[in-house]
C-alpha cells in the first residue's frame, strides 16, 4: 500500500469538494477541476480532508490508490494555487510572441513555428522567456513540453527551448588536427 496514500488529502483553504459517484469536483479562486474516479478504489470526505479506500487486494488496486491520491491531490493544489513552468529561448535570432492566444515561435526553421495552447492553459511571453500557467498540473505540463519539442537545446552551442534552470550538457567541438 502507498504510503502516501495512508494519510488523507488535505483541502486547501478556499476550495470547496463535490464527490460525485464518478468524479470528484474541486472548485476554487483559480478556476474549477474535475477527477475522474479511478476503478478499484473510491473517495469519502471527512474533516480532515479526502480519503482514498481501495476495493479490493488485486494489483490494479494498489496502484489505481496511489495514483488516484496523487490526482486528488494536485487538483487541490491548482484550483488552489495553480501551476506554472517556464521555459527559456536561447539562440541569435530566437524570439517568441504572442498572436492572441496562439503562441508564434521563430526557431530558424523557413516559417515560424504556431501552436495553440490546450483550453485552460495560458502562455505568456516577457522577452526569452515563455509562462506555461494552469490549474491542471498534466496540461500545464504537456504543453510546455510540446513547446520544447520545437526546437530542443542542442549540445554543441546550447541553442534551444529549455525548462529554466535546466543544465545543457555541453560537447566538445571537432578539435584541430595537428
Amino acid at each position: 500500500m502507498s504510503r502516501l496514500a495512508k494519510k488523507p488529502v488535505t483541502v486547501p483553504a478556499g476550495v470547496t469538494v463535490t464527490i460525485a459517484p464518478n468524479e470528484v469536483s474541486f472548485k476554487g479562486p483559480k478556476g474549477e477541476e474535475r477527477v475522474a474516479i479511478m476503478p478499484f478504489v473510491e473517495v469519502n470526505q471527512t474533516s480532515e480532508g479526502l480519503v482514498v479506500i481501495r476495493r479490493g487486494e488485486s494489483k490494479q488496486a494498489k496502484a489505481n490508490l496511489g495514483t488516484m491520491w496523487s490526482l486528488l491531490r494536485s487538483a487541490g493544489e491548482g484550483v488552489s494555487k495553480g501551476f506554472q513552468k517556464n521555459l527559456e529561448i536561447q539562440g541569435v535570432g530566437f524570439r517568441a510572441a504572442m498572436e492572441g492566444k496562439t503562441i508564434v515561435l521563430n526557431l530558424g526553421f523557413v516559417n515560424p513555428v504556431k501552436y495553440q495552447p490546450l483550453p485552460g492553459v495560458d502562455v505568456a511571453v516577457d522577452k526569452n522567456i515563455i509562462k506555461v500557467s494552469g490549474t491542471n498540473k498534466g496540461a500545464v505540463g504537456q504543453v510546455a513540453a510540446k513547446i520544447r519539442s520545437f526546437k530542443k537545446p542542442e549540445p554543441y552551442k546550447g541553442k534551444g527551448i529549455r525548462y529554466v534552470g535546466e543544465v545543457v550538457r555541453m560537447k566538445a567541438g571537432k578539435k584541430a588536427s595537428a
